[in-house]
């Protein structure tokens, strides 16, 4: 199914963040008619610097706010003649969903409820009748393979996987992917969600565990791993993720989810090793492996231990394929953060 997008209003949320931030300048470039308002709240993990690319460009408004204003959202949706939502918007910090999962439950369920509501106030005269100014009007939903809970050695997660989720972070993303479902079944909204692994790249916050490697290696502290850093991640380049992305939005079937991973596993423990061997070619240190700074530390309460996609339906259906290996993939991921941190 193609929309046919070329000239709509699309509503990104969260766009100032870090799959956000790389998404709208990729989209942008890709729909050189498309308009495109962004909304985000700018908590912390929110950088409107990130899109200093995209400013000036015609195509682009910003919004600051927050999606669980419901009188804000549907101001927007009617201000510019919203018909295309892609949303990003979402508290999606796994410790912080520990230690204070309410913002989590508020952003990430009631805020996508407010976002359906409009979407189906704004788009339908009755369920399944779309106006006729909006038969193309889309709803993408970006979510994470976290949903599924935690794989064994073996396996794969896909899109006929059951849920499991095993943080308040989790559960919330989970209740939204419910949400955005239920309003495709009941009313006819034309959805898509899509579930990805572990991003990695630039524009990243320094919380995250890759940044945060690369952070203390330059900074000669200890890089701190979890429990034996035998967990296991499926990582994904955050530029093959925005391609992806894309083609679900343009070409995705009504009411169905993608999952889009890199196939690319790695313990965190492997992953603190590759960087730091990268560096010690990249940006030798003057004695030594930056590796010796790596210390384990207390585990995750609840700490899943892998994850892993099959991503067969977005290449068959889609013909979406990843175009970084991790090796070419980390190494600009490397030089992006030392450029950033040496600025500072």
């Amino acid at each position: 199914m193609n929309i046919g997008i070329e000239n709509q209003c699309v509503l990104v949320t969260g766009g100032a963040g870090f799959i956000g931030s790389n998404y709208i300048p990729y989209f942008i470039k890709k729909h050189p008619k498309v308009r495109l308002i962004n909304v985000d709240k700018l908590t912390y993990a929110g950088n409107p610097n990130n899109l200093s690319e995209v400013a000036k460009n015609k195509q682009y408004h910003f919004v600051e706010g927050d999606i669980c204003d419901r009188a804000l959202v549907e101001e927007i949706f009617e201000k510019y003649g919203v018909d295309g939502v892609i949303h990003f918007a979402a508290e999606s910090h796994v410790d912080n969903s520990i230690s204070e999962p309410d913002n989590f439950i508020k952003t990430n369920i009631e805020g996508t409820f407010v976002l359906l509501e409009a979407a189906k106030k704004f788009w339908l005269k009755a369920p399944n009748q779309p106006k006729k100014e909006f038969e193309n009007a889309r709803f993408h939903h970006v979510s994470t393979d976290e949903v599924y809970g935690s794989l064994g050695a073996k396996g794969y997660f896909t899109e006929k996987t059951a849920y499991a989720p095993n943080s308040p972070y989790s559960a919330s993303k989970a209740a939204a992917d419910f949400l955005v479902r239920s309003y495709c079944r009941t009313y006819g909204l034309n959805v898509v969600t899509s579930n990805c692994s572990n991003n990695y790249g630039p524009k990243q916050h320094d919380e995250k565990l890759i940044p945060t490697i690369i952070r203390k290696a330059l900074e000669g502290e200890n890089i701190p791993i979890y429990g034996d850093g035998s967990n296991v991640r499926d990582w994904l380049y955050v530029q093959d993720h925005c391609k992806g992305l894309e083609l679900v939005y343009r070409l995705g079937k009504k009411g169905e989810t993608y999952a889009i991973g890199g196939n690319t596993e790695f313990s965190n423990l492997d992953i603190a090793q590759k960087i730091c061997s990268r560096l010690d070619k990249i940006q030798p240190k003057t004695n030594g492996s930056f590796s010796e700074q790596i210390t384990f530390v207390t585990d995750r309460l609840g700490h899943d231990f892998r994850y892993a996609i099959n991503a067969d339906k977005m290449k068959k259906e889609l013909g979406w394929k990843p175009n970084e290996t991790f090796v070419s993939g980390i190494d600009k991921t490397i030089r992006w953060y030392i450029n950033k941190y040496q600025k500072v």
